[in-house]
């Protein structure tokens, strides 16, 4: 199969809000920024593959078979941003584009073998579920930093955007995965939160804590 093909599969996957829901080709070609006769194509070719069901002027969705592989494919490139992190020394903010060439290695007993090599993880280095072999993602009680209330605690240990300007914008922060978090106080006129992160306060935006999820500290 095409790396276009897989990277189309993948983003109808990210795309979706639940099996039923059909994704604009538009939006697919926006994410992918590519033109719609491009997205229109690839999705011709994986209809034919079965991977995608296509209805014309309203969008497509992923068949059984297409969701299984975007899992195969999302469960790859996790695998391998541990593997940069853990193994190789990279920063968070640096593996996402690396694992993209990665994930496409067409292999399932090279990925299960390095699965097994990492010890078998669950999550990635943004806190992003890693799917098992068959699929299958662990039960998650995360919870985002804007739900909190005053004088609530958690542990940061999931980042819902892993683009590289974000991740260096927490790290100016000292915001890393596994660092205890209070709020202290919730701004009424714009949401802003202020938080207490390593006996520090720190004034933190809407758009900034809807992206930190945590485990609460009882």
């Amino acid at each position: 199969m095409k790396s276009s093909h897989e990277n189309y599969i993948k983003t109808v996957y990210h795309l979706s809000p639940s099996d039923t829901f059909l994704v604009s080709t538009s939006a697919i070609a926006e994410t992918l920024r590519i033109s719609k006769s491009s997205s229109t194509e690839l999705v011709q070719e994986l209809a034919l593959l079965g991977f995608i069901d296509y209805h014309r002027y309203q969008g497509v969705r992923l068949t059984s078979k297409g969701k299984q592989k975007a899992l195969q494919i999302i469960r790859s490139h996790r695998l391998w941003e541990v593997f940069l992190v853990d193994k190789l020394g990279f920063n968070w903010d640096e593996v996402h584009d690396l694992a993209e060439e990665l994930e496409h290695i067409r292999s399932d007993h090279f990925i299960d073998r390095l699965d097994d090599f990492l010890g078998n993880p669950t999550e990635d280095p943004h806190g992003d579920p890693i799917p098992s072999k068959s699929g299958k993602f662990s039960k998650s009680s995360k919870i985002k930093l804007t739900e909190f209330k005053v004088g609530e605690k958690g542990i940061l240990s999931r980042v819902t955007d892993d683009s590289d300007s974000f991740l260096k914008y927490l790290d100016k922060y000292g915001i890393k995965m596994g660092v205890h978090i209070e709020v202290c106080s919730i701004e009424p006129y714009d949401n802003s939160i202020e938080v207490q992160i390593n006996n520090e306060l720190k004034l933190l935006s809407e758009k900034m804590a809807e992206h930190l999820k945590l485990i609460k500290i009882e």
